[in-house]
């Protein structure tokens, strides 16, 4: 009598457990997809958190060195064309948890890709320095250089934060911001275009670029990239010379952001 009893109650059960309430299977699926959310990001985060790197890149005398010890020091100092690597750590404004290792590499022809090949997967950031004063002279060489980074597959894959540092702006011929972005652009457009065109070799791969900047069919810009691009206009050596101070908080600001 007593199983006769329970009989509807444990068939009503089993009713439940081979087809769940839509509403509970709904609230579960929710929790699973917040679960995996949260291993996405904690994944991404700890890759993210492992590198440290902040690569100061450029061509020859754009001024990375002196805004390298300007950064660590506060203090001017006679530089000269580096041909190896230095590194320090910066921590931003006094905060012990704000953090990163400025790497300042060296800018010569010969010498900048092997560096960046050496320390590119350690990047969080790269601060790519331009002399705002030369770069009418120099766009060509310039965008060649930055063309090179942005196509390397390992800084594409990592999408570290990149800022273009438009540095001597104490100089009354130095080049704006805004002019040497939208230069920028326009060289780095022709040379994805002049890439795109290179002839295949035998086998018939191409001999260009490693990768295709930008997107297709659209004119390159900036935004086009995945990682993010700011511009900002920095002094290193400042406005009242080589007694005074940097005229670099912009870039400070960006470096606090991104620790």
């Amino acid at each position: 009598a007593m199983a006769g009893t329970l009989e509807p109650h444990l068939e009503a059960l089993r009713r439940e457990l081979r087809a769940p309430d839509p509403a509970v299977l709904s609230v579960l699926l929710a929790l699973l997809a917040v679960a995996i959310t949260l291993l996405i990001w904690r994944f991404v985060q700890g890759r993210r958190s492992s590198r440290k790197a902040v690569l100061l890149l450029g061509l020859c005398d754009a001024g990375k060195t002196l805004l390298f010890a300007r950064l660590l020091t506060g203090k001017y100092r006679n530089t000269q064309t580096s041909i190896t690597d230095s590194s320090a750590v910066y921590r931003v404004s006094n905060d012990k948890s704000g953090i990163v290792t400025l790497i300042d590499l060296p800018g010569h022809e010969s010498l900048r890709l092997q560096f960046l090949e050496r320390f590119k997967a350690a990047a969080r950031a790269i601060v790519f320095v331009v002399d705002s004063v030369a770069f009418q002279r120099e766009v060509k060489d310039v965008a060649e250089f930055l063309y090179q980074v942005l196509v390397d597959s390992t800084v594409l894959k990592n999408a570290p934060a990149l800022l273009i540092a438009c540095n001597k702006q104490d100089v009354t011929m130095a080049k704006s911001a805004k002019l040497i972005q939208q230069q920028l652009e326009k060289e780095l457009n022709t040379l994805r275009v002049t890439r795109s065109a290179a002839p295949t070799s035998l086998d018939g791969s191409a001999t260009g670029g490693p990768a295709q900047l930008g997107k297709k069919g659209k004119d390159f810009d900036f935004s086009q990239l995945p990682m993010k691009v700011e511009f900002v206009e920095c002094s290193a050596r400042g406005s009242k010379g080589e007694e005074g101070d940097a005229d670099f908080e912009d870039l400070e600001k960006w470096l606090a952001k991104i620790a």
